[in-house]
């Protein structure tokens, strides 16, 4: 049976497990388990799933509430994808913002595919500043 809790703790090593067993790893910084407990502190919205006392999915977001929200990571255990789960932490989520709030996520190449499935819309003028880029 998979519970959805909101706004539940969780700790840096629980969660670098499930982006570990997710396809997340590869995309965040698990190796500094400082810059993660600094995610996980300034996260507005923390949506997690659990197996009986697994952690095996999360949703972590940035938000107003009422314009717009960054879905930052969606992290699925690789052994529960396709069943659901992603989409239930996405329903959680918006279950936690204003009705017009705007969602707005980046999907990992991976994952490409898997959000037009489920509803989102492509927009193609998303624009990133990496760390070390120089404003010109």
């Amino acid at each position: 049976m998979i519970t959805y809790r909101v706004d539940v703790p969780i700790t840096p090593d629980q969660f670098i497990d499930v982006l570990r067993r997710s396809t997340l790893a590869e995309r965040r910084p698990v190796d500094f388990p400082a810059r993660i407990a600094s995610m996980l502190k300034h996260a507005d919205i923390l949506v997690t799933a659990w197996e009986n006392e697994r952690l095996i999915g999360v949703a972590r977001s940035v938000t107003d509430f009422d314009f717009c929200c960054y879905l930052s990571d969606l992290a699925v255990d690789r052994t529960v994808q396709k069943q659901g789960v992603g989409r239930e932490l996405i329903r959680e989520t918006r279950k936690q913002l204003g009705e017009g709030c705007l969602l707005i996520l980046l999907a990992a190449p991976k994952a490409q595919a898997y959000y037009p499935h489920i509803g989102f819309k492509p927009h193609n003028s998303a624009w990133i500043l990496m760390p070390t880029d120089k404003i010109k």
